[in-house]
């Protein structure tokens, strides 16, 4: 039997990835398997940067396939008015939809102890229950939960029959702990959900990071940073700047909705220092076209990475829906949250657990 394996779908579960193996002794590392889903985000040279870091055993690409990827599927997605029927082509629907993933899967899941999933709302979450492998889930994002309880809030209405379904009968599948084959689901923060589910467990991903040796940081660093000399070269030149504020972009709205959020922000906030910017990794805005202007860090590595230079500092740091804690190199953090989103998008689209029921 093999170690481990984790399914990723962002680079920030590689950094949380990365975050649990350097968390073990050092006799138990380079043990694991790393899978790369294309579902969400292009992970470009990833692989080969992982790979260099020699921390995992193989590096595994995922061509995972979205549900409308398969016609055959559309007639179960179709809301009938019925309860019953909906429910009923609900669980043809998860039958047939794991059945047509199964090709694409690049590994076989059985020859692993340990299976750690992000985002099991994706495919693969489907492919495991079905063929009754059971995993260990993990949180999508930094207290995701705490805004989004997208377990809830997509199976609004006899919450209690469709959880029944998914975890005692796995006729059906919900995501985020209540699967029948999900062992548990690793969280941030316990305290911060509102609707709590047994199978949580928490594990607070800063006390990871403060566990890091220097080089520890180093191995993270070699697998997401790109142009080390132009990233060291950004920080040294920002430190010059005095007061900095720096801007982190959320994928929100269309993109010229999104474009004028970023921009309001900017004014907000640009009588206070420098401005500079760090794009999200799935925010398809350009911002070096747009906000040429302002200093821009890769989109792709992880925000928390910042921690990692001694030295580095901003006055403030802004997101928008982003969680912004324990950022050491911020005398500040800011979330703007929900109700300045309520200015530019319907409130029902971002104050999903509000809408639980």
């Amino acid at each position: 039997m093999k170690e481990r394996i984790y399914v990723c779908h962002t680079y920030y579960h590689v950094y949380v990835t990365y975050l649990k193996e350097l968390n073990l002794p050092i006799e138990k590392r380079g043990q694991a398997t790393l899978v790369l889903s294309s579902l969400s985000i292009d992970f470009e040279q990833l692989k080969e940067r992982v790979e260099s870091t020699e921390l995992f055993d193989e590096v595994v690409e995922f061509d995972e396939k979205r549900d409308d990827y398969f016609p055959e599927l559309a007639k179960y997605r179709k809301d009938t008015g019925s309860l019953v029927k909906n429910l009923w082509n609900r669980i043809w629907f998860t039958r047939k939809y794991a059945k047509l993933e199964a090709p694409y899967v690049p590994v076989n899941f059985r020859e692993y102890k340990e299976i750690y999933v992000y985002c099991d709302s994706d495919p693969i979450g489907f492919y495991l229950n079905q063929n009754h492998i059971k995993y260990h889930a993990v949180e999508d994002g930094l207290n995701c939960l705490k805004n989004y309880d997208a377990a809830r809030y997509d199976n609004r209405g006899h919450f209690g029959l469709k959880a029944f379904m998914s975890e005692k009968l796995n006729l059906i599948f919900i995501q985020n702990g209540y699967g029948k084959y999900c062992l548990d689901m690793e969280v941030n923060d316990i305290s911060a959900i509102q609707y709590p589910c047994k199978k949580y467990i928490e594990v607070p991903r800063q006390k990871l990071v403060e566990n890091l040796s220097q080089e520890d940081k180093e191995i993270i660093l070699k697998a997401f940073v790109r142009d080390m000399p132009k990233l060291q070269q950004q920080i040294a030149e920002s430190n010059k700047a005095g007061d900095k504020i720096l801007i982190l972009t959320d994928p929100l709205c269309t993109l010229d909705i999104r474009k004028q959020i970023f921009e309001d922000v900017i004014k907000m906030y640009e009588p206070e220092g420098t401005i500079f910017i760090k794009p999200h990794p799935r925010d398809e805005l350009d911002y070096r076209v747009h906000f040429a202007q302002y200093p821009q860090f890769d989109a792709t590595v992880p925000m928390e990475m910042l921690n990692f230079f001694p030295g580095l500092t901003f006055k403030k740091v802004v997101g928008v829906l982003t969680e912004v804690r324990n950022l050491q190199f911020a005398e500040e953090c800011v979330r703007l949250g929900p109700d300045f989103m309520d200015k530019y998008e319907d409130p029902l689209v971002h104050r999903q657990n509000e809408q639980i029921y």
